[in-house]
């Protein structure tokens, strides 16, 4: 059955394979990122299947012309991935208050927000993925220069646990994955000394079937997806 999946992110590395994966599937793809020009190139491999809507998740007035959109010209959404987020790394004495103001703002509150917009137009079973990270998966080897980041990614595996409980009587499964290491510009940034083991393309196929099937077996978990650390 074609289904109706909102991707954030969709303009580069793993959103846009996830969002190319999906297409592939003959499914309708909203693809959400801020880069108009990346989010054409991706609708003009797939017309039949992408649509687009640009926007800084952080824009107050931005998401509400996304919720404006997705209430008057989608028909109901079946999967909300989560997957656009941001990184900065710099030592722990040296972040500043807008530092962690913006690792906050990207990757958590973006996420509560359009969730937040997003549950009017989910359908019944629909299913929210919330892209986190082994930074924020308790237990997991930490690295400096990566605490704002990995707090904001801890929030958000928290918040899956919660929202799995609030929007249950709606009948929405929502469920992180603690993505390790891929090898895109935003883990070359944290780690440019390491090549990571996994490629945009394969962990977008494997969060795209997740996003399909992941609701029938798991719901309000926070599931690591990594074959190593970065060392």
């Amino acid at each position: 059955m074609t289904k109706n999946i909102l991707v954030t992110g969709a303009s580069r590395g793993i959103g846009y394979q996830i969002s190319t994966s999906l297409a592939q599937q003959d499914h309708n793809v909203i693809a959400v990122a801020r880069s108009k020009k990346e989010l054409k190139k991706l609708r003009n491999a797939f017309p039949d299947n992408i649509d687009f809507f640009q926007v800084d998740l952080t824009s107050t007035q931005q998401l509400d012309e996304l919720a404006k959109y997705l209430s008057e010209s989608i028909s109901g959404i079946d999967v909300l991935i989560n997957n656009a987020g941001a990184l900065i790394n710099k030592p722990f004495m040296e972040l500043s208050r807008s530092d962690w103001q913006h690792m906050l703002d990207v990757n958590l509150m973006s996420v509560i927000n359009l969730i937040k917009s997003a549950v009017p137009v989910l359908n019944k079973g629909s299913h929210i993925v919330n892209i986190s990270s082994m930074g924020g998966f308790q237990g997991s080897d930490k690295f400096p220069g990566l605490t704002a980041y990995s707090v904001a990614k801890g929030a958000v595996s928290i918040l899956s646990e919660c929202l799995a409980e609030e929007l249950s009587e709606q009948v929405i499964s929502v469920n992180a994955l603690c993505l390790g290491s891929v090898q895109t510009k935003m883990f070359k940034t944290a780690f440019p000394d390491f090549e990571a083991d996994v490629s945009p393309e394969e962990m977008g196929t494997y969060i795209a079937d997740f996003a399909l099937n992941g609701s029938t077996f798991y719901n309000g978990k926070v599931l690591p997806v990594a074959l190593r650390n970065p060392s």
